[in-house]
């Protein structure tokens, strides 16, 4: 299945959820009539929650709202961004593998380039 989900806390086995259903997720939510509570929710690059020293500086910093997940082997990120020529974008990037705690700059790198695009 694109998306089985025990609990919340990503910590089960059986979790699973792909890209293309999360976006599907996203884009549902942004036509949902609670949209800008849910919005509200997400911590904004650069300015809180888990992206307050993210992209500091930066020309993408303020424009994206994203929720985040780390676990061991794991690093999660999807939300929207404002583009540079004020569109708003779908992200989700997941990565699963033993390295994906270097995999900040990554994400970090793919908003900046979202961003300028």
């Amino acid at each position: 299945p694109e998306l089985s989900i025990e609990n919340g806390s990503g910590l089960s086995r059986t979790d699973r959820a792909s890209a293309a259903t999360l976006a599907a997720l996203l884009q549902a939510a942004w036509r949902s009539p609670v949209m800008p509570e849910f919005i509200a929710s997400l911590p904004l690059a650069a300015v809180d929650g888990t992206m307050k020293k993210r992209l500091l500086g930066e020309p993408v910093a303020g424009q994206a709202h994203l929720k985040t997940g780390l676990l061991s082997d794991a690093r999660a990120m999807a939300g929207y961004l404002l583009d540079a020529k004020g569109r708003r974008q779908i992200v989700v990037m997941l990565m699963n593998h033993p390295n994906a705690p270097d995999a900040e700059g990554a994400n970090d790198a793919l908003l900046r380039w979202l961003y300028s695009k």
